[in-house]
């Protein structure tokens, strides 16, 4: 029995693993990346530690830094992120049907994990069967663990690179069209998405702020549906 429950463990391990891999070496750059203007900006790697650790979201951490360098005011820099990071409640409920009955407990382990990459990977292995709730959690935490120790190593290296040397500033950007493409499984999830970058950008040049980030995903995710529905309804008829 024990040998079986010892097997089983390190399937599960081998399979998270082998699926995190490819967000692990993608967190690694762009980790390094945020590490380095972390230290620009005047933080040590404690404070980067202490930011990967508590926050763990690039977008958010890409945000906060570059706002502390400029001198943001406290308030300021938590409204901010925290819009930005609203998008995570579009991927919680996303996640609600797989992990459906899961006790609090672990979903709580498990959602401080979701980052945009892992939301995808783990959607994806969901949508194709024969994956389970421990598998994806080894994928939110090997993703975790690579991208602290990332980050902490580029606050470590920052100060012997010169500030916006090898396109640093450009990594988050480039990580997130990937994860773009990736997603464009149709041309109706290409309509979708350049319809979410239109209303992000009439947003983004009429109001203020980073909520244009959260009401484009709302705005998108919604006409996706409504058109989804549309569809099975007319298909039906």
């Amino acid at each position: 029995m024990a040998d079986r429950t010892a097997e089983r463990n390190r399937g599960i391990l081998r399979d998270g693993l082998g699926t995190a891999w490819p967000i692990c070496l993608g967190y690694i750059p762009i980790g390094l990346a945020l590490g380095v203007l972390a230290q620009k900006a005047g933080l040590g790697p404690l404070e980067t530690a202490l930011m990967s650790t508590l926050v763990f979201a690039g977008g958010s951490q890409f945000i906060a830094v570059a706002m502390i360098k400029s001198g943001a005011a406290l308030v300021a820099i938590v409204a901010t992120t925290f819009m930005v990071n609203l998008r995570h409640a579009l991927m919680s409920s996303a996640l609600a049907l797989p992990l459906k009955g899961v006790s609090r407990r672990f979903l709580a382990l498990f959602a401080y994990g979701v980052t945009d990459e892992s939301f995808a990977v783990n959607m994806a292995k969901f949508r194709a069967g024969g994956w389970d709730r421990w598998r994806a959690l080894v994928v939110n935490h090997a993703a975790n663990l690579t991208w602290i120790v990332s980050t902490v190593a580029g606050a470590w290296v920052g100060e012997f690179i010169p500030a916006g040397a090898f396109g640093i500033d450009y990594a988050l950007t480039a990580m997130f069209i990937c994860l773009l493409v990736f997603q464009l499984r149709s041309r109706f999830y290409a309509i979708v998405a350049a319809f979410s970058g239109l209303v992000a950008t009439a947003l983004y040049v009429t109001i203020p702020g980073n909520s244009h980030i959260v009401i484009a995903a709302v705005t998108a995710a919604t006409a996706g549906y409504a058109m989804r529905r549309s569809r099975a309804a007319r298909g039906a008829l």
